[in-house]
């Protein structure tokens, strides 16, 4: 069991370099990789805002990575890395991906679809289930979070306060 945390850890750290992609562009930090055969084949960040596309979200962009490099839009021998609980748009891509698994570092309470709020992903109505393991490397996906919303309500109580002395 040690062996495969480690694994999964390790591709966790590679979703949160993503993330760090996405939290240096000023986007919610969010990252994800997917991996195949030991090696990664998709990467992606969010980037809704730099982009102006709600469908830039990390998922989305490491499934179509990940499609092309393998040359099908089944990505049946694969697993999902991602920092973030999949909203209700990612979750159902990965269950229309037929990716088998996913490992999440922490959940969303407000806006998950792995869990929290529904679960897509394991819903047995659906004709493909994912297997989930959740709170990979959780402490530092949550921190790396909660830095991002501290800074983004500081700056937006700091402009607020600038535009009201004008």
């Amino acid at each position: 069991m040690a062996v495969v945390r480690s694994v999964q850890e390790k591709y966790m750290k590679e979703a949160l370099k993503q993330a760090k992609k996405a939290y240096a562009l000023g986007e919610v930090p969010i990252g994800c990789v997917i991996v195949h055969e030991g090696r990664i084949i998709g990467r992606g960040y969010n980037r809704r805002n730099t982009d102006k596309n709600t469908l830039a979200h990390a998922e989305i962009t490491a499934i179509n990575k990940a499609s092309r490099r393998i040359g099908d839009w089944r990505l049946e021998e694969c697993t999902l890395y991602v920092t973030l609980e999949p909203c209700q748009m990612c979750a159902g891509a990965i269950v229309q991906a037929r990716i088998p698994e996913a490992v999440i570092g922490c959940m969303n309470p407000k806006a998950g679809c792995a869990g929290s709020i529904l679960n897509i992903l394991e819903m047995p109505q659906f004709n493909h289930q994912v297997c989930v393991t959740r709170g990979v490397l959780e402490e530092e996906c949550s921190s790396l979070l909660k830095l991002f919303f501290t800074e983004l309500r500081r700056r937006n109580k700091a402009e607020k306060n600038s535009h009201s002395a004008i």
